[in-house]
């Protein structure tokens, strides 16, 4: 079982940097290829909501500046694109597709962001999204959800900052969940290469399910070790007290079941441990649901 496909959209130069890295750094691990995908806003979309009491030479001219900003958008992330992928080594273009070698592509569309981004992950292996935190990225953190809500994929959080390592020490976050098990299952491949793994186990954070030492039985099948620790919220926080687990361990990549405790709504209201670590986390996370 390997990895041969990761999708990766982008909004902004300012977000797209250390996502781009990481997954250049990815597809160099699995010689697998990459395709960095941009959304372009159909200015045809605009005109309804522009507002009345606009005349159509304004809402021409504000369609007319949308698209010259969508086309400086896609220059800047074409070059930046190009100048990751020269310096990393890895070949441009779809002509390496299903050889054992690294490549990558870049292409655009024009849509709906959120559509077209789970569309398009539906077809990967992994899709990875910039952190919402780097470049203040709204769009990132659009899509992140329509990939773990309406694609049937798992994501690759990116860190705010290109990491030096992935994979090398894995932790995995497990409430005995049905969506903590789909990340495990999602995190197996890196698990399989990885120089250490621990599992990570709150009482506050479990729900009704296989223990922690069930989790280490079945990664034991796959030839490897895998050590159970508890941790404990942090003044209450649940999701500090993980961060700060993997931490602990040295992780370069963590698995999380996504908004696996509560409804997405109220993790976004009241908040949770999925919504502590997309605000916090340092490192990789690997999500699903």
């Amino acid at each position: 079982m390997s990895v041969r496909k990761f999708l990766l959209p982008v909004s902004s130069s300012a977000s797209a940097e250390a996502a781009l890295q990481t997954g250049l750094m990815l597809a160099k691990m699995w010689s697998a290829h990459l395709q960095v995908l941009h959304i372009r806003t159909d200015t045809r979309e605009i005109a309804p909501f522009a507002g009345e009491g606009l005349s159509g030479a304004m809402i021409e001219e504000m369609m007319s500046a949308t698209e010259r900003e969508g086309r400086t958008r896609v220059h800047n992330l074409r070059e930046l694109f190009v100048a990751a992928t020269e310096a990393a080594g890895v070949p441009m273009g779809d002509a390496m597709r299903g050889r054992n070698e690294p490549s990558a592509s870049f292409m655009t569309m024009m849509g709906r962001e959120d559509e077209l981004v789970a569309y398009k992950a539906r077809l990967a292996d992994l899709a990875i999204v910039p952190h919402p935190l780097a470049g203040e990225d709204v769009a990132a953190a659009g899509a992140l959800h329509a990939v773990l809500f309406d694609s049937g994929r798992p994501v690759l959080l990116a860190p705010v900052e290109s990491p030096s390592s992935i994979g090398k020490r894995i932790a995995i976050a497990w409430n005995g969940t049905a969506n903590a098990a789909s990340a495990l299952a999602s995190v197996m491949p890196f698990v399989r290469q990885a120089e250490a793994v621990r599992i990570l186990v709150c009482d506050d954070y479990f729900k009704p399910g296989p223990s922690g030492a069930e989790v280490a039985e079945y990664i034991s099948h796959h030839g490897i070790s895998a050590d159970v620790v508890k941790f404990y919220p942090i003044n209450r926080v649940t999701g500090a007290g993980l961060l700060a687990a993997a931490a602990s361990f040295g992780a370069d990549l963590m698995a999380l079941g996504a908004y696996s405790t509560a409804s997405r709504l109220r993790q976004l209201i009241l908040g949770g441990v999925t919504r502590y670590v997309l605000e916090n986390a340092q490192l990789p996370v690997l999500m699903n649901r």
